[in-house]
């Protein structure tokens, strides 16, 4: 039985496959390529393999292109997960053999595919970043005890200090805005624009909340965070440096997991990290346990692995400056900057 491969058309087909596949994650949704499109105005693939005419396999595409880092294919940018989803190997095949068709089509330099599992079809591989999960607790209080000391005393120091917490959606967006724009600042990255908050929380209403702790009438940490299936992820989430005495931020995790429990999610997902480094650690006191990623890359043969990090030392010369700029000019020229970094 011959497997094809088409640019798929069907949300409903799409979303039905992605609903059904124990690999899929949250960012294969149909509604990630309507977002991608109306927030950063990129060319997406969604290609989909048929057998019989039901779908077998997808892989979801998004067009980069810049001047500093070149022409690529990413799965997903911006976002930490992404990549082949498949009933079977030959359904892959399939899928990468299209890809290849629109490197040559659109002149790239590579495709990056964001996975989960590590597919010995695609030998070039950075290893270099992982996931941070949480199994939670049935109930707030197994969750409570199953913390440490010094966590614990940290969110009873919060909770003590006059912050507030709300949970909600498009009315808190403008905290969460003001708190990453300054931290994305003071990180020496440019920030998204708010109009992809807005498309997100538009888009998914009925998986996406956003988190605030007030502290005084002014919003100090803050973070976003998606439901899918049993798991509820934080891919962004800040806070103001100067109010870090009052731990803020531990007290903005401690309420999303409560929330989490309380809505029936059965794993905490607090995103992507360097092991070692810094938010690794923090995410680490919490309980959550490391699973590795694997970014796969399609290559010339004998080109070397792309390397867009903001560690690469042609970058930081740029973070510096950006460091020292108001938030208002970061606001208006980051989001142009940021829409071609993945």
């Amino acid at each position: 039985m011959e497997i094809t491969c088409q640019e798929e058309k069907s949300a409903s087909e799409w979303d039905r496959y992605v609903g059904d596949h124990p690999e899929s994650v949250v960012y294969h949704r149909w509604g990630w390529k309507e977002v991608v499109e109306e927030s950063f105005g990129h060319r997406t693939y969604y290609l989909s393999a048929r057998q019989e005419g039901r779908i077998v396999g997808i892989l979801p595409l998004v067009l980069m292109k810049s001047r500093l880092f070149g022409r690529f294919l990413v799965s997903m940018p911006f976002f930490n997960y992404g990549g082949l989803v498949s009933d079977r190997p030959e359904a892959e095949a399939r899928l990468l053999a299209e890809a290849e068709t629109i490197v040559k089509k659109e002149k790239v330099d590579f495709v990056e595919l964001r996975h989960f599992r590590k597919r010995p079809q695609l030998s070039a591989t950075k290893e270099h970043k992982v996931t941070m999960i949480l199994n939670l607790e049935k109930d707030p209080e197994g969750q409570w005890k199953a913390l440490g000391t010094k966590l614990r005393n940290h969110i009873r120091k919060a909770q003590k200090s006059n912050l507030s917490f709300s949970i909600g959606g498009a009315e808190l967006l403008a905290d969460f805005y003001q708190v990453f724009s300054v931290n994305m600042r003071d990180l020496g990255t440019p920030v998204y624009s708010k109009r992809l908050f807005e498309r997100i929380l538009a888009r998914f209403d009925d998986s996406t909340k956003i988190l605030s702790v007030r502290y005084q009438d002014r919003p100090v940490a803050a973070g976003l965070v998606l439901g899918f299936r049993d798991t509820l992820e934080i891919p962004w989430s800040s806070s103001i440096r100067e109010y870090n005495f009052l731990c803020p931020n531990t007290l903005l995790y401690w309420e999303a997991l409560r929330w989490a429990i309380s809505s029936g999610f059965e794993r905490f997902d607090f995103g992507r990290s360097t092991p070692g480094e810094g938010t690794y650690k923090f995410k680490e006191q919490w309980g959550a346990k490391p699973v590795p990623l694997y970014w796969q890359y399609l290559l010339p043969v004998g080109a070397p692995l792309p390397d867009l990090s903001p560690k690469n030392a042609k970058y930081r010369l740029a973070i510096g400056l950006w460091r020292r700029c108001p938030i208002r000019l970061t606001q208006w020229l980051g989001p142009r900057i940021v829409k071609h970094i993945p």
